[in-house]
């Protein structure tokens, strides 16, 4: 073992946690058709997954308010957020009553009837393919059926509990 890499069974979840933290991300907001109107929460878990069909693949915790309507078939947004949106990335992180998220930011009605972030870097209209199940987690298939991107180039990212 190197010295200052402790690894100890015990240990591994903490270490794991602090790891993770070191993995800097892009952040965006993914949003989803509610009960009673959209919900949303900022995410740093999107990666795309195939070109040919378009996808990403979005990670959940099964704990977050979103999660209840994630279902196949039903709409799914994401948002890709540039520098100037850490305010958009805190009131959807948490800070914010959800009721109020969507007052944050220049929210504008998709054609899939979610609101789309108007000035983010990209947004993706997606349908929900298919879902599974992985710890804490769903891990959540989505195919992108439109697309729109900015001219520039400037994501917001986050490590280590803050913006860069």
């Amino acid at each position: 073992m190197a010295e200052g890499y402790p690894l100890v069974a015990a240990d591994l979840p903490d270490l794991f946690k602090a790891a993770m933290r070191r993995l800097a991300a892009s952040v965006s907001i993914v949003v989803a058709r509610g009960d009673d109107g959209p919900v949303g929460m900022a995410a740093t878990s999107i990666t795309s997954l195939t070109a040919d069909p378009p996808a990403v693949l979005v990670c959940v915790n099964r704990m977050t308010s979103l999660h209840a309507s994630l279902v196949p078939t039903a709409p799914l947004s994401v948002n890709l957020l540039a520098r100037h949106h850490k305010n958009v990335s805190m009131a959807f992180g948490g800070g914010m009553p959800r009721a109020e998220r969507f007052q944050v930011g220049n929210w504008q009605p998709a054609d899939n009837g979610l609101p789309a972030l108007a000035d983010a870097q990209a947004n993706l209209e997606c349908v929900i393919d298919a879902m599974l199940a992985y710890g804490t987690h769903s891990i959540v298939i989505a195919r992108v059926i439109r697309a729109r991107v900015s001219d520039t180039v400037e994501p917001l990212i986050y490590q280590d509990g803050g913006y860069l």
